[in-house]
């Protein structure tokens, strides 16, 4: 009964506060129309090795795969990420596109610009965000920073360190995939 008498010019100023529609469902403003959009775009794009989709009926939320390109070639690491997937969180702000999505690994992923928790250094996530990037490029510059990082700039200072030996790096990148991999298989 209390639901009758409620404002819906209110619940509608107070969802669009929240970032989503008051029905529940996909929200419909200049924001998720933008996200609606990204996400046909990425679909039909046919992108190897990126994929993203929202997070049940929640446009804000997505989780995203990567798998390392096969052109992850970096000085005589070979094809150093090749055949190895990823997953990742990412969360759009109300502000977006003109604010940067917060993006993460939630696959545990050893590479000088990722640290512990998941947490990526590339600086179109950062101080060089624009309004013009979307889903797809940021996944595609995740999957290239796989292959060629910035070691001047890195999250996680042992593997910048251990990348300078290319055949420790990638047995030591393989061995903790391995066992990443296998802890989270039922």
């Amino acid at each position: 009964m209390a639901s009758q008498n409620r404002d819906p010019v209110a619940a509608s100023v107070a969802a669009a506060r929240k970032g989503a529609e008051p029905s529940g469902g996909a929200a419909r403003g200049p924001v998720g129309k933008r996200l609606q959009q990204e996400l046909m775009t990425l679909m039909m794009s046919g992108d190897k090795g990126i994929s993203a989709f929202p997070e049940s009926d929640n446009l804000f939320k997505w989780v995203g795969t990567i798998h390392g390109a096969a052109g992850t070639v970096s000085a005589g690491l070979g094809e150093v990420y090749e055949d190895l997937r990823y997953k990742l969180s990412l969360e759009f702000p109300s502000g977006y596109p003109y604010n940067a999505p917060t993006v993460k690994f939630l696959t545990p992923c050893y590479h000088p610009n990722v640290d512990t928790q998941g947490n990526i250094c590339l600086d179109i996530l950062k101080d060089k965000w624009s309004a013009l990037y979307d889903v797809r490029t940021i996944l595609l510059s995740i999957q290239s920073l796989l292959g060629e990082p910035n070691i001047d700039s890195p999250l996680n200072t042992h593997a910048a360190e251990l990348w300078k030996n290319p055949t420790a790096f990638k047995k030591y990148l393989q061995e903790t995939y391995s066992k990443q991999v296998s802890s989270q298989d039922p």
